[in-house]
């Protein structure tokens, strides 16, 4: 994708994007939709980051309202994406179904709380006795649950990385312009913004969006503005690819910190969920938890080999939502980072949040639980379901 990079450095833009993964490709396409001037800049790439390693998960099934409003408009607008974006490749967006597994009485309890809260919002998510659950997903055993919470719905897109060529074209198409250039600095010019580049060139927007992952704390502290968005570390173990179906659905085990899916490739990934939370642990531990929860949970895959380990980051907040929003006491400046591992599953509703934002200058009030300033003010509003 980074062949297609525009080389010269535009003077003066409606809006500049810092960061050109997949929240600020769909930025990007939502604000050249409202007819605005928009240039991107990142030092590393399109689409790279740890939007180039993400397997492609969308679900629906959240625990907070702002979660899981997000989630539904971001999966009506990937089911339709084929007249929304003209992909040049089709993701194809396969509907798989996620089952979250509870062991014991309390997890389910837990999971039940967050059921309601998706029925009120209209998500197709279900309770499953053990039996049911063991329908769902072939060579589940069964016989350590208690039950769990499916929704045929959610899935998984077979090419991934096609979403993200397919914000980046029709972002294009539409007149924006994407520079393999690494933003330094952010300054106040007037009444727009100064960015300083890498290299020493600068240009000038009218307004800013910071979708810059984890270095997006370097760039707006000097403006004063605070985020505590860090850097988190995530391991995917991977198998060779296997011709024989084991695993369609993706299976999450909470008490057991595992999840595992096989992917259109052929290929299952399994995780230690808590991995990159236990930086004193490595690899054998992580790969024992994973073995560990296979044979209590999917015996179905006891001979199945993990000989890749994959490194990703998430960029994560305190209470694992994003921050998505204006900058207080910053005309023009907004921020769409902290995605805490859902920047595909959300890029959609947070592109459009923020181009409805730049037009409006303030973010709309369903999205008042992703403020920026909510970690000043204390309102923080804790994502539990984050797999």
């Amino acid at each position: 994708m980074s062949s297609s990079l525009n080389e010269s450095v535009p003077e003066i833009v409606d809006v500049a994007i810092v960061g050109a993964g997949i929240t600020g490709l769909s930025a990007a396409w939502h604000l050249t939709e409202r007819g605005l001037r928009v240039a991107a800049f990142d030092g590393t790439g399109i689409g790279s980051g740890a939007t180039a390693v993400q397997p492609g998960g969308v679900r629906q099934q959240w625990g907070t309202e702002v979660a899981c409003r997000m989630a539904l408009e971001a999966y009506a607008f990937y089911s339709d994406i084929g007249d929304r974006l003209t992909p040049a490749v089709d993701p194809k967006l396969t509907a798989c179904g996620y089952l979250f597994v509870a062991r014991g009485e309390e997890e389910l309890a837990a999971q039940r709380q967050r059921l309601a809260l998706q029925h009120r919002l209209g998500i197709p998510s279900r309770e499953v006795t053990p039996d049911e659950a063991g329908e769902v997903v072939e060579g589940l055993d069964t016989s350590g649950i208690v039950g769990g919470v499916w929704c045929d719905q959610d899935g998984y897109f077979d090419r991934p990385l096609a979403v993200v060529g397919a914000f980046a074209d029709a972002a294009k198409r539409g007149g924006a312009t994407f520079h393999d250039r690494r933003v330094e600095a952010i300054a106040r010019d007037g009444e727009g913004w100064k960015l300083s580049l890498r290299g020493g060139e600068t240009t000038r927007a009218g307004a800013v969006v910071v979708a810059a992952a984890w270095d997006t704390p370097e760039l707006l502290t000097p403006l004063g503005a605070e985020l505590p968005i860090t850097r988190e570390p995530r391991y995917l173990f991977y198998s060779d690819p296997i011709r024989e179906r084991l695993l369609e659905p993706l299976v999450i085990v909470p008490e057991a910190h595992f999840a595992a899916k096989q992917l259109a490739d052929g290929s299952v990934l399994a995780s230690d969920l808590g991995a990159g939370s236990r930086p004193g642990e490595g690899k054998e531990d992580w790969h024992s938890n994973v073995r560990r929860a296979i044979t209590a949970t999917l015996p179905i895959l006891e001979y199945v080999s993990f000989p890749v380990l994959v490194e990703g980051f998430y960029d994560v907040t305190p209470d694992r939502q994003p921050v998505v929003g204006a900058i207080d006491g910053h005309d023009g400046l907004f921020v769409a980072a902290g995605l805490n591992g859902r920047g595909l599953m959300m890029a959609p509703t947070i592109g459009r949040v923020i181009a409805d934002g730049v037009v409006a200058g303030r973010i709309e009030d369903t999205m008042k639980p992703l403020s920026p300033s909510r970690f000043a003010d204390g309102q923080l509003t804790p994502e539990l379901q984050v797999v």
